[in-house]
């Protein structure tokens, strides 16, 4: 799936209206949405006619959208009750729906809310500012407590269509109906938790001259990319990943990169980490072996705290020109530019520190923030979180790996996360594959396990995963 932003949508818009604007884009926009709106109409009351849907009318065309779409609704026999909440609302579709016999009510008039079946919210489209007025969110609020589900119109009122930022109050959709094109807020948290369930209309929007802000993985695309071994595959034909993580104050970090390292399908593990952790690793994972040797990978930094060494075992590991993976403690210890064959894992906190600005500022705009890492350094980026996006020198497009569920918001996840990229990069993939197939894998296993299961366990419930894909893969 791809996203874009708003400017690239305004172009594309322009270019499919011509020198004119008939109206054409927005009755393909209204015709769509009515029908999305049918659909939730009967799976909520099993009825269309006779059903009552609110339409929250703002300015411009997005409230168009909805009151084009109310007449359409009026004429299948929906009492349709429109609002105005915000600035003058589009004449001709305020016109076409009053002649459809729909009704335009003043804020006043609405009493029970509970009574409406549905509500459109058609308050602020892709040009809006991000969050509401205190009046009209206490009105998004009243049909929230009385329980009635609200299709958005494009995006979510309060949103920021091109971050995903929600800095105020918002709408919460069961329904997102977005026309032409995805817009990179829809898949981007927090704004993401407020799409809900999101139906793309085709309204005819050419996007072959524009490059995608965003390209999200889905779970299909994952399975049929993973790096699956062949008949005549050796372990060092899978890929052998060496593990240099963990300390003797953090010995965990290196026992749960192995894990991650293991479970995701390396040909063979060399733990090169502190004493401590081997005797776990041993007992749990007998396959490692503990001597340095040749290696397709490595995996460098999560658990190191202060070490005297850092800068020159990471310098080391770069000078091999053998691609790696460099996390956590590590990132502290990298040199000032690195080959784009590296991937670097930072979540927010570290790449603010990277970058020497504010976390808030990479929160707000995950997307500059992770092609700013790459500017700065050089390597491809893996930017850790609810939403994880990978950047990498010489492309734009930003690619977004398959979301999970909050579980893995856990210490060690990372480390586990690590070893999964680690091992695909073993076997041979670039790295921004490895960031997107990685951290795809862990959020699918999550998602199929749901739990407060400790990363390294979740890590063992990723080989079943891909054990589970091979298997719907060979049929």
């Amino acid at each position: 799936m791809q996203a874009f932003t708003v400017e690239q949508v305004r172009r594309m818009e322009r270019a499919a209206m011509g020198p004119e604007d008939d109206g054409t884009l927005m009755q393909r926009a209204a015709a769509g949405l009515a029908a999305v709106v049918v659909e939730a109409l009967r799976t909520r009351v099993d009825r269309v006619y006779g059903a009552r849907v609110l339409v929250l009318v703002g300015p411009g065309n997005n409230g168009g959208d909805a009151l084009w779409a109310g007449a359409r609704l009026a004429r299948r026999g929906v009492r349709v009750d429109a609002v105005g909440v915000l600035g003058t609302p589009h004449a001709e579709g305020l016109a076409a729906l009053l002649a459809a016999g729909g009704r335009r009510l003043e804020r006043a008039q609405l009493s029970a809310l509970g009574a409406y079946d549905l509500a459109l919210d058609g308050i602020l489209g892709i040009g809006g500012r991000p969050g509401l007025p205190d009046d009209v969110a206490d009105l998004v609020d009243r049909l929230a407590d009385a329980d009635v589900p609200v299709v958005a119109v494009d995006l979510p009122s309060g949103v920021a269509a091109d971050t995903g930022a929600v800095p105020g109050a918002a709408v919460t959709a069961a329904v997102t109906v977005t026309f032409g094109v995805v817009k990179v807020g829809h898949l981007l948290e927090p704004a993401r938790s407020r799409t809900g369930r999101l139906v793309l209309v085709d309204i005819g929007l050419d996007t072959s001259a524009e490059e995608p802000e965003l390209d999200a993985w889905d779970a299909a695309r994952v399975a049929a990319a993973w790096p699956w071994p062949a008949p005549q595959s050796d372990k060092y034909a899978k890929g052998v990943v060496g593990v240099d993580c963990g300390s003797e104050t953090y010995p965990g970090a290196g026992i749960m990169a192995t894990y991650g390292a293991v479970h995701g399908g390396a040909g063979m593990v060399r733990f090169l980490g502190p004493e401590s952790a081997q005797t776990v690793i041993t007992t749990n994972l007998p396959d490692v072996v503990f001597a340095p040797g040749r290696v397709q990978a490595h995996l460098l930094g999560s658990g190191w705290g202060d070490r005297a060494d850092g800068t020159q075992a990471v310098a080391d590991a770069v000078a091999s020109e053998v691609p790696g993976v460099l996390d956590a403690d590590g990132l502290r210890y990298r040199p000032e530019t690195m080959p784009g064959t590296w991937l670097l894992t930072p979540h927010a906190g570290e790449l603010a520190r990277l970058l020497g600005v504010e976390r808030s500022e990479v929160e707000d705009d995950p997307l500059a923030a992770v092609r700013a890492g790459v500017g700065r350094t050089g390597a491809t980026v893996l930017l850790k979180g609810a939403t994880q996006l990978v950047a990498r020198p010489g492309t734009r497009t930003v690619e977004l790996a398959v979301p999970g569920p909050a579980w893995t918001g856990r210490a060690g996840s990372g480390d586990t996360l690590g070893g999964l990229c680690a091992a695909v990069l073993a076997a041979g993939r670039p790295a921004h594959e490895a960031a997107v197939l990685g951290a795809s894998l862990q959020a699918v296993t999550a998602a199929a396990h749901p739990g407060p299961l400790p990363p390294h366990a979740l890590a063992e419930r990723c080989a079943d995963q891909l054990g589970a894909w091979w298997q719907e893969g060979r049929r």
